[in-house]
């Protein structure tokens, strides 16, 4: 053999693949899809509302649904993607959650109170099917991505909250108001179905993933990436009940990660405030037709993908300059939250174009505070990561139920946004004083295995 057949074998061996950028980039448009089916009823509901004759009070409800099914989910989806493996999982959840989307189109069919119980009804199975996704999220990141770059995988496909606004809120609009409102329901459920297709063939776990280098496996894996998490099975087909009791309560009686819970609480708020009434607020209370509306909540979203990519990436440069974890954990959620805080001027200004621009700065704030899922990361107990990734999401997402019902109240008992501005304000507040006054070090957690 020649020297130069030698050398040719020898770089073509120390190749490196990139796959984990392909994986980062399939839970970006998979958290896109996600999001843009949560938001539907928001682009939809000015209009649905009038054809339903449903309130304020009645829409916040309806709103909620999904987050009722969501929160209830999250402990049971944990332990399905622990005791069952993330892609499987994770598949048939996305394709569930398409085909329930996909049905709200038709509940126009009904009358009026059949067509209400039927919408409530799938936006319950909607959120039912999206429980496990964005713990499962968490696990691939976790198992693909070495310390020093989950932060910023993290910020990615978390940063997709926004962009399915910029890239599904002009066309839902479009579809609303040329086409009907039940309209962006088929098309949206349509689009997730064709994308589980792709996710089938295209995400694996490291080690079994064909097109992944040795490289690319023992670079991620030196880094600290979990790449065995997959193998990790529960032994004897899982963990009894007594198990999941005794990890809950360790869970919960650790000081860090409930404050990350309860952060986590205060941030989802926010999301769940952009994705619910601020179309409805952009109608209502500043007089936009809906296809204007929907692009003009795409703006703000814009800036929010933005402060999401950037908070990723100031995180884990502070952790590559040598700052501890904690620091660069907590330095991008404390100051994007005090960002956030501005959407409270918008009380106090009449302009639009002047509250579209805060309203986007509070969104980019929200971006650049939204690190929880690589916090997740960090700090799960290695056994059961699935199961405490739930629990924050769980914790997380009780917003999704008590931010639309907190808001149609208002709405309905004042007639005006304005304090719903600042109680979306304050959770912000909140968000902060847990991080720096409950959290504390950020590390891994540990349980104890009898």
């Amino acid at each position: 053999m020649s020297i130069g057949t030698a050398m040719t074998g020898t770089a073509a061996t120390q190749k490196t693949s990139h796959i984990r950028y392909l994986i980062v980039f399939m839970l970006f448009m998979s958290t896109a899809i996600n999001y843009a089916d949560r938001a539907t009823l928001s682009i939809a509901g000015p209009a649905a509302a009038k054809s339903l004759s449903l309130d304020p009070i009645a829409m916040g409800y309806v709103f909620s649904a999904f987050g009722w099914a969501y929160v209830l989910a999250q402990l049971p989806g944990g332990w399905l993607l622990d005791r069952y493996g993330t892609k499987r999982v994770y598949t048939v959840s996305l394709v569930l959650w398409s085909i329930f989307t996909f049905l709200q189109g038709f509940v126009g069919n009904f009358g009026i109170v059949s067509a209400v119980v039927a919408l409530f009804g799938l936006r319950l199975l909607v959120g039912l099917a999206e429980a496990p996704s964005f713990p499962g999220n968490a696990r691939i990141v976790a198992a693909w991505f070495p310390a020093s770059e989950r932060g910023t995988a993290s910020a990615i496909f978390n940063s997709a909250q926004y962009f399915a606004t910029v890239l599904f809120s002009p066309l839902m609009g479009w579809l609303a108001s040329d086409f009907g409102w039940q309209w962006v329901f088929v098309v949206m459920g349509g689009v997730g179905l064709v994308f589980a297709g792709i996710w089938l063939k295209t995400v694996y776990a490291p080690r079994q993933h064909p097109w992944v280098s040795p490289a690319e496996l023992a670079h991620i894996e030196a880094g600290g990436a979990l790449v065995a998490i997959e193998q990790q099975k529960p032994a004897g087909g899982g963990a009894s009940f007594r198990q999941v009791l005794s990890d809950l309560r360790q869970l919960l009686s650790n000081r860090m990660l409930v404050g990350i819970y309860i952060g986590q609480y205060c941030i989802t708020t926010l999301t769940y405030f952009f994705i619910t009434w601020f179309p409805p607020y952009l109608v209502q209370a500043r007089g936009m037709s809906i296809f204007k509306a929907s692009f003009v909540a795409s703006l703000p979203a814009i800036c929010g993908f933005a402060g999401g990519v950037l908070g990723g990436v100031v995180s884990d440069f502070l952790l590559r300059r040598g700052y501890s974890l904690t620091v660069a954990r907590k330095t991008p959620i404390v100051a994007g939250m005090l960002l956030s805080m501005v959407m409270i001027a918008c009380n106090y200004i009449d302009t639009d174009w002047i509250i579209v621009a805060v309203m986007a700065l509070a969104y980019f704030g929200k971006g650049v505070g939204a690190l929880g899922w690589a916090v997740v990361s960090d700090t799960s107990p290695r056994e059961i990561s699935g199961l405490n990734g739930s629990l924050f999401n769980m914790f997380g997402n009780t917003a999704a139920i008590t931010t639309p019902i907190v808001i149609g109240y208002i709405v309905q008992g004042t007639g005006s946004f304005d304090g719903a501005l600042i109680f979306i304000g304050a959770n912000a507040l909140v968000a902060v004083f847990c991080y720096l006054a409950i959290v504390g070090e950020i590390k891994r957690a540990e349980i104890t295995r009898r």
